[in-house]
């Protein structure tokens, strides 16, 4: 028997092969005057198995996602799949078309807006479409996430403690198989609204990420997670053991071998530096780069008062660089960089909340 969502019609989630498709989100405004803005899914499925639903795009300005899922689309052989591929790659598509964080037509951060409303704007549309319909289909859950245009990351996993500890033990072992440099640790339920938190609520165990940033593409952060997906996708039983992937001419080879062991740090309350003046921000640090509490972090040139001083600002906290800001000009509460504190290659333990 088929089985069909109302928001995305056209797709039977439950037939093999491959099936390429719209969430279709309804809108009507100046630019959208047909109704529906057409959010792209594609359903891989070769069969019984497991069902992974991975993501792209809920930020429009973070690419590398975007990228590995368009391409994974084109690639790979349904018949592969030991299970269920779901592949939203460009899910806010009005953020996605115009490289922004959110899209103009709403103003509404996605990954705040979980468990959304399906009578509301586009963005909470997508929200109750992904929460509602679609986490529920899934036993994993992957979100690929960048810094986006007004930051960068050290390339790293990045999940959300807990919130039990079956959850939390199958959340590491995904880390573990995507194996890219870092992974950082953030509180239980950090941003209730957020794709994770959703996930956590459902039960379902998912791993997000942050690959860089800056609003561009990283050729080296690119590869690395190119192999770490494949990775993934066989720790979740979608794929036959980890064979090389299928590349296209689109998609040169590795160099080198990419296995290494992944670095846990841990994003807290005192990681962020914030400013506390206007001006123009000059990083004293770089990325990954560790520190001690005290170390000068970056510094803040007035623009107009030219006889003022830069104002110095320190790490709060011994540990790494996790995060830095990309644009040069800030405002009082421009977040600078985080310090993240270093647990090395033991990932923290502890730390669950009540579902």
């Amino acid at each position: 028997m088929p089985l069909h969502i109302p928001r995305i019609p056209g797709v039977d989630f439950l037939a093999t092969g491959r099936q390429l498709g719209y969430l279709e989100i309804e809108h009507s405004d100046n630019a959208h005057d047909a109704a529906v803005i057409p959010s792209p899914i594609a359903v891989l499925s070769g069969g019984a198995g497991p069902t992974v639903l991975l993501i792209a795009g809920t930020h429009g300005d973070e690419y590398e996602g975007q990228i590995l899922l368009q391409e994974l689309i084109r690639c790979m052989d349904p018949a592969e799949v030991s299970g269920r591929l779901i592949v939203l790659p460009a899910l806010n598509i009005a953020a996605v078309r115009e490289g922004r964080r959110v899209a103009s037509v709403d103003g509404v951060n996605l990954n705040r807006s979980l468990p959304g409303n399906a009578a509301g704007g586009p963005a909470q549309q997508i929200a109750s479409i992904v929460a509602e319909d679609l986490i529920p289909l899934a036993d994993f859950v992957m979100d690929i996430h960048s810094g986006g245009i007004a930051s960068e990351y050290v390339p790293s996993a990045f999940v959300y403690h807990g919130p039990t500890p079956e959850l939390w033990a199958q959340k590491t072992a995904a880390v573990a198989a995507f194996n890219v440099p870092y992974s950082v640790v953030v509180q239980p339920m950090l941003k209730s609204g957020s794709i994770s938190g959703a996930a956590d609520r459902a039960g379902v165990p998912m791993i997000s990420t942050e690959l860089g940033g800056r609003g561009t593409v990283s050729l080296q952060i690119l590869e690395r997670a190119r192999t770490g997906l494949r990775s993934l996708l066989g720790h979740w039983g979608l794929l036959p053991g980890d064979p090389p992937a299928e590349r296209s001419p689109e998609r040169p080879p590795a160099q080198s071998p990419l296995q290494s062991t992944v670095q846990w740090v841990e994003l807290t309350p005192q990681s962020p530096v914030n400013s506390t003046m206007a001006g123009l921000f000059e990083p004293t640090v770089e990325l990954g780069q560790r520190v001690a509490a005290g170390d000068r972090v970056a510094r803040v040139h007035s623009v107009e008062e030219l006889d003022r001083p830069a104002k110095e600002f320190f790490a709060p906290i011994d540990g790494v660089v996790a995060i830095v800001r990309h644009p040069a000009p800030v405002n009082v509460g421009t977040t600078l960089v985080n310090i993240a504190v270093d647990h090395g290659t033991t990932h923290p333990e502890g730390n669950y909340v009540t579902s």
